[in-house]
C-alpha cells in the first residue's frame, strides 16, 4: 500500500480507479487546464513568480468556473463527517514506516541510524517492528503501540560529497604528497613464491643431461 493509499484508508475514504475511457478523459481534461490553460494565462498576464500566481489564481478558478462549471443534478452536500477529529488529521498526513529493531536497540530510517533510549519499554522491542512517522517539519517520531520511544539520532550518511571531492581540480600536489609518504616506508622484501630460495639462472641449457637423473646416471658410468 501506498502513503496515499494508507491516508485515504484511515480516513475510511475508498480510492476508485479510473478503468473507464469516460473517466480518464474527465482527469486528462483537468491536467490539461492546469498544464496548458493556466500556464498561458499566467504567461498573457506577465507572471513569473510564485507569490504573485498565487495571488493571480482566485480570480482564475472564478473565471474558469464560470464558463466551464454545471449545476449539480442535486444541490445537497452529499459529503460524509470525518470519522476522525479534525486535530488528527496531523497523524493522516505523514511519510508513515515500519522498522525492525536490531540487538543494540538500534535501526536505519531515512538514511540515519536511530538508537533507542534504554528503558523498561525499549528493552522488549528486539525483534520487533515499530512505527516511525516522519512528518512535514521535519520532525520524527517512533511508536510502539501507541506510546512515543525515546531516541536519538546518529547519521551514518558521512560519506564525502562531490562538490568536496572535485573542488581540487589539480589532483598534482595530492599526487605529490603521497608519494612522498609511500617514500618514506622502507621496501618490502620481495617474495620468493612457495620455493624457499629464488631461482638463479646458470645460463646452461636444460637438454636433459643435466636433470638429477641423468647426473646420477653419469656417476655410475
Amino acid at each position: 500500500m501506498t502513503q496515499f493509499g494508507r491516508a485515504l484508508n484511515e480516513l475510511n475514504i475508498q480510492i476508485l480507479c479510473a478503468n473507464s475511457s469516460q473517466a480518464k478523459d474527465r482527469v486528462e481534461r483537468a491536467n490539461l487546464t492546469l498544464q496548458d490553460r493556466l500556464v498561458k494565462e499566467l504567461r498573457l498576464a506577465g507572471i513569473a513568480d510564485i507569490n504573485t500566481a498565487n495571488a493571480f489564481l482566485p480570480g482564475f478558478m472564478a473565471c474558469y468556473n464560470a464558463r466551464f462549471a454545471k449545476v449539480p443534478r442535486r444541490a445537497d452536500n452529499l459529503h460524509r463527517r470525518m470519522n476522525i477529529e479534525p486535530d488528527g488529521l496531523r497523524d493522516v498526513f505523514y511519510l508513515r514506516d515500519e522498522s525492525y529493531v536490531g540487538t543494540k536497540l538500534a535501526f536505519s530510517f531515512e538514511r540515519q541510524r536511530i538508537i533507542f533510549e534504554d528503558n523498561e519499554t525499549t528493552r522488549g522491542l528486539f525483534g520487533k517492528y515499530v512505527d516511525g512517522y516522519a512528518f512535514p517539519d521535519g520532525r520524527l517520531e517512533f511508536r510502539w503501540k501507541g506510546v512515543s520511544l525515546p531516541y536519538s539520532v546518529f547519521d551514518k550518511d558521512q560519506r564525502g560529497t562531490h562538490a568536496a571531492i572535485t573542488e581540487n581540480k589539480h589532483p598534482s600536489a595530492a599526487l605529490e604528497y603521497i608519494k612522498a609518504e609511500q617514500d618514506k616506508v622502507p621496501p618490502k622484501p620481495r617474495r620468493a613464491g612457495k620455493q624457499k630460495t629464488r631461482y638463479e639462472p646458470t645460463g646452461c641449457p636444460n637438454d636433459g643431461w643435466n636433470s638429477k637423473l641423468a647426473r646420477r646416471t653419469k656417476k655410475q658410468a
